[in-house]
């Protein structure tokens, strides 16, 4: 059986909802850690947090482990342990 995981980057854009709770917005891929980090950065004064990521992604299932912080500003939910 092969390995069905591989590494991706993904930036998540955070926004507050009107009960001041935040939500995630879209989340959009890059195709390398430098990248993730240019396009979290890009976008983050539009947004009350963003955060690029470094993820295992199952291929398979579509589930996301191991996330690894790269870049955060602004308000970022804590992530679950």
């Amino acid at each position: 059986m092969s390995d069905t995981k591989s590494i991706r980057f993904i930036v998540v854009p955070y926004r507050k909802n009107k009960d001041g709770v935040l939500q995630p917005g879209e989340l959009r891929q890059a195709s390398t850690e430098f990248g993730a980090v240019r396009i979290a950065q890009s976008m983050a004064a539009g947004f009350a947090g963003i955060a690029a990521y470094e993820v295992l992604v199952d291929e398979e299932d579509g589930t996301m482990d191991a996330p690894r912080v790269l870049f955060q500003e602004g308000a970022i939910p804590a992530m679950a342990e």
